[in-house]
């Protein structure tokens, strides 16, 4: 696990906004979630409709990096879907495998 981070970038609030990422959550199909910057530190609590979940890793990945197990934590069956659903919500936006995200692991906690 990573302890030397860069500062956030955004605030964990937006971390995971898009209504159907929200449901991926929801339903547990979604552990994490990639994003160009840093949204939260490990131990941070993310809330969606009054659920509860702690950020336990984060770390950078490339693109080029990413296999379908990845696109699974995403709640993607492979990547194919996960590039599709990213590619959507950029239009114009190129694909390029080395460029580094930020990827936020986190698990439901009571």
């Amino acid at each position: 696990m990573t302890t030397n981070l860069p500062p956030k970038t955004c605030t964990i609030e937006r971390m995971v906004t898009d209504k159907d990422d929200v449901k991926r959550v929801l339903n547990g199909e979604k552990t994490a979630t990639r994003r160009n910057g840093r949204y939260a530190d490990i131990g941070e609590i993310m809330e969606l409709e009054g659920n509860r979940y702690e950020v336990y890793n984060v770390y950078q990945q490339s693109l080029g990096d990413m296999r379908d197990e990845h696109a699974q934590t995403e709640g993607y069956s492979d990547m194919k879907s996960y590039k599709d659903k990213i590619m959507s919500l950029h239009p114009g936006m190129p694909w390029l495998p080395q460029m580094q995200v930020w990827v936020h692991e986190f698990r439901k906690v009571d």
